[in-house]
């Protein structure tokens, strides 16, 4: 197949794992892959040094070619700033993409906002390329959760439009049944979208566990470490576990809450902490991502928690990907798809989210456990990863989506 990329967000942007690791292995299988995207920017909102000055630039990055469009760029929280940023984009790649990108059997359009559903419909308008749109995160929901815009017009407007982009999809992908089930009830035909989870980077996957140097360094001897790993920010509802860690640092002081990772709340969950006399916690500040599955599978226990908000019982979030490759137990306080998903791997524990008694008790029903139980919740949760969410197992059911989208 000749697949065309339209993406907002691409490599060397970071995180965004989609995009060249999926692209490349594409093209190992033997399909011709080219990418649609913009100067990169992201996370600092500035255009990175080698890309600067440029309008129209190509680029072939690891046999992979890379048209790249002009782009407003802005990451900071001013959401008129970011709503130019992603039309922006949007516009030059409907504007200038249908004639500076080679023809293609179907379009692939990931890592981005909603509006890029523009140039997705003007290339299947101008060049006949039905497209597969790939949902991450669901609009206008998603901005309303945020308070990045809280026009009810302007979200009636988003949700129009979002509608019509989905008709236009030849097909949908989407991260999670929750999505699948909105989808339906906004009145997408069923058999229009697919459930494909992410996967999470191999250098997660394929790590070892960190050394005895390693586990002295993080102050991890002698304790039953609970570790939570990633951004610290408004939707994870921090202050929940930390008083949780308040009611077990007298009764169970072997039990160790590891805090590793920044964010906008880490200030304030440091202040909290000393109010509360943690000793069981430990703020370790952001990890190498190359260091951070081997710190990880360290653990005794992993903590998965977000704020207790509809939009994310519909969602997963990306480390329970993570955690689950690592094969450690999980705990996790989020509602709905991605508790499931523990539930039914048998990995872990659920507990209430911004509920500190059900988070400690879910943590105590863990210490309680024989060790080798926990092992055993520890390969469940490896092996479901390797079933269902797997990089081999997601790019097998992307390429047959692909397939029926052309016919």
């Amino acid at each position: 197949m000749k697949i065309l990329f339209i993406a907002h967000y691409f490599h060397p942007e970071p995180n965004f794992f989609i995009g060249l690791p999926f692209a490349r292995e594409l093209s190992r299988q033997g399909h011709d892959v080219q990418v649609l995207t913009g100067f990169p920017n992201y996370p600092e909102g500035k255009i990175y040094d080698r890309y600067k000055g440029k309008i129209l630039y190509k680029e072939v990055v690891e046999g992979i070619p890379i048209t790249r469009l002009p782009i407003y760029p802005s990451h900071n929280y001013s959401s008129i700033k970011r709503m130019l940023s992603y039309t922006s984009l949007s516009l030059t790649q409907a504007a200038i993409g249908p004639f500076v990108v080679k023809k293609a059997d179907v379009a692939f359009v990931s890592q981005g906002p909603a509006t890029i559903g523009l140039p997705s419909i003007t290339h299947k308008c101008f060049r006949k390329i039905p497209f597969v749109f790939n949902i991450q995160d669901l609009w206008p929901d998603t901005l309303l959760s945020t308070g990045m815009f809280n026009s009810s017009k302007g979200l009636k407007l988003v949700d129009w439009w979002c509608r019509y982009v989905y008709k236009k999809a030849a097909k949908i992908v989407v991260i999670a049944p929750g999505m699948k089930k909105a989808l339906i009830e906004r009145g997408v035909p069923e058999d229009k979208v697919d459930v494909i989870y992410n996967w999470c980077d191999d250098t997660i996957v394929n790590c070892r566990a960190g050394s005895n140097s390693l586990k002295r360094e993080l102050r991890l001897e002698g304790k039953f470490n609970i570790m939570f790993a990633g951004n610290m920010g408004k939707a994870q509802a921090l202050d929940s576990v930390m008083k949780a860690a308040s009611m077990l640092k007298e009764r169970y002081r072997q039990v160790q809450f590891v805090m590793i990772g920044s964010g906008v709340e880490v200030d304030h969950l440091r202040g909290l902490a000393k109010e509360l006399k943690l000793t069981n916690v430990i703020f370790h500040g952001q990890k190498p991502f190359t260091e951070i599955g081997s710190i990880l599978k360290l653990a005794d226990g992993l903590l998965v928690h977000l704020r207790d908000d509809p939009l994310f019982s519909i969602t997963i979030p990306s480390k329970t990907q993570a955690y689950l490759a690592i094969g450690r137990p999980i705990i996790i306080g989020v509602k709905g798809d991605a508790s499931n998903i523990i539930e039914q791997a048998n990995a872990g524990f659920v507990c209430e989210p911004e509920n500190p008694e059900s988070i400690a008790q879910a943590i105590v029903n863990l210490l309680q456990m024989p060790a080798g139980q926990r092992e055993i919740m520890g390969s469940n949760a490896r092996d479901y990863y390797e079933k269902h969410m797997s990089f081999q197992t997601a790019t097998k059911k992307y390429i047959e989506v692909f397939e029926r989208a052309i016919i």
